[in-house]
């Protein structure tokens, strides 16, 4: 920054204290001190005692007889000492907030730049505060450029985290893929033997009428035929054949059925658009979470829905999926042993709700107000990252709405969700966090 200061200083003539009035007043009409509003009066040393200005000369002779009664008397008798004086080393910034403070109006003098008190130039206050302006203008880009990088570093964040939540549910999906796929293969290979045992049996058929319609055929190959049939008959009912067939196949396209929803219910979950926004209805994104997260609750926690007759809401399906999933799987994990698992929607005239309720084992007071900032966690090392709830209570934050969470030690914990039925365009400013809960 001192550079910046040094640019901005011209080598202006300055006047020592004892310089006459009225030579000072001849200077400033000529050539060398044409650009300066001021000069500077330095003593002998180079310290800068004060400035005079073409303002004040202006005043002074602009007085009846000013230049017979002042023209003869020193400047220091008419300097202004309290003038404007940057030191060298000082910031840009730092120059012009001193300037503006304490500059007079109308502007009628420059400023003195000093190194320790002595003189080294005069800088146009105009220039300080232009340079200033620019310093401002690149400022901004940079400040700019900093938020999209920060903007694009919170958007990887948040998939980060919501990969690292998909990733704790790999196991359980893959658990859930495979059971509805372990009996659908099972059914293919059932209905493979039957349709071998329907193909022998239409084989047999078939040489029944080619010995039926054979000129050559004789009544013994006829029975011949017919008795193979029988045999097998005994072995294969052919309309029990055709129940079981039909049973299989419901069995397995439900099966498949299941499948699908679950590979629906990942890509909806794991989808990279966060800025995608839906009209969806919020009991849809709470199945969602609980059938991506089904095998890791469902073996000790009891599931109770209370979904209401909700209206749908513009949001990020993708981003509430992940906070719902986080509150589920965080619920499922405060739960030793069996409990219950709560999850209500309802709504009112301005806004929806999501409330998640275990029977866990609650958050201590201290530790109440921390858990939506950043990587605070009660788990163990390499069990949990500290972001889940920190970039939920982001997510809700920029749908313009707000997460209440209100816990007892040996109880368990309520999260309530708060959307608005129309999202604001632009985010609103953060309110809050409320760890204040009230009832419904």
């Amino acid at each position: 920054m001192q550079a910046d200061i040094r640019a901005l200083a011209r080598d202006i003539p300055f006047f020592s204290p004892d310089d006459r009035l009225g030579e000072v007043a001849e200077r400033f009409l000529g050539t060398d001190l044409q650009p300066a509003l001021s000069a500077p009066v330095v003593d002998a040393d180079g310290v800068v005692l004060g400035t005079i200005s073409r303002y004040q000369l202006n005043d002074i002779y602009l007085k009846k007889f000013g230049r017979d009664l002042y023209g003869a008397r020193p400047v220091s008798d008419f300097m202004t000492t309290d003038c404007l004086r940057v030191e060298v080393g000082v910031p840009v910034a730092e120059a012009a907030q001193y300037i503006t403070t304490h500059m007079r109006f109308p502007l009628s003098e420059d400023f003195i730049v000093c190194e320790n008190g002595r003189y080294l130039g005069v800088g146009a206050v105009l220039s300080l505060l232009a340079a200033m302006e620019q310093q401002m203008s690149r400022g901004a880009v940079e400040l700019s450029q900093a938020y999209r990088t920060l903007k694009s570093s919170q958007a990887q964040l948040v998939q980060s985290e919501k990969m690292a939540s998909l990733g704790q549910m790999v196991a359980g999906v893959a658990h859930e893929i495979n059971t509805p796929l372990g009996y659908v293969r099972n059914n293919v290979e059932l209905m493979q033997e039957f349709s071998a045992q329907l193909r022998e049996l239409l084989t047999l058929n078939n040489a029944l009428v080619q010995a039926l319609l054979d000129p050559d055929g004789t009544d013994v190959d006829v029975a011949r035929h017919l008795s193979a049939i029988e045999d097998l008959r005994v072995l294969v009912d052919p309309e029990l054949l055709f129940s079981d067939m039909q049973t299989l196949f419901g069995d397995t396209s439900f099966g498949l059925a299941q499948i699908g929803e679950l590979v629906l219910g990942l890509k909806d979950f794991s989808r990279l658009d966060q800025s995608h926004t839906d009209n969806v209805s919020l009991n849809d994104c709470v199945n969602n979470a609980l059938l991506i997260a089904r095998n890791a609750i469902k073996s000790k926690v009891e599931i109770i829905r209370q979904l209401g007759d909700i209206p749908k809401i513009a949001c990020a399906p993708s981003q509430i999926n992940q906070v719902l999933l986080n509150l589920v799987t965080n619920a499922a994990q405060s739960i030793k042993g069996s409990g219950k698992l709560a999850i209500k929607t309802w709504a009112d005239t301005g806004n929806v709700y999501v409330s998640v309720q275990d029977t866990g084992k609650g958050i201590a007071p201290e530790h109440l107000k921390k858990i939506f900032d950043p990587f605070f966690t009660t788990k163990p090392v390499g069990e949990g990252t500290g972001l889940g709830l920190s970039i939920s209570w982001q997510i809700i934050q920029q749908h313009g709405g707000r997460i209440r969470v209100a816990s007892e030690v040996g109880r368990g914990t309520r999260f309530v969700i708060v959307l608005p039925l129309k999202m604001p365009v632009a985010a609103v400013s953060a309110p809050a966090k409320d760890t204040a809960m009230e009832a419904h």
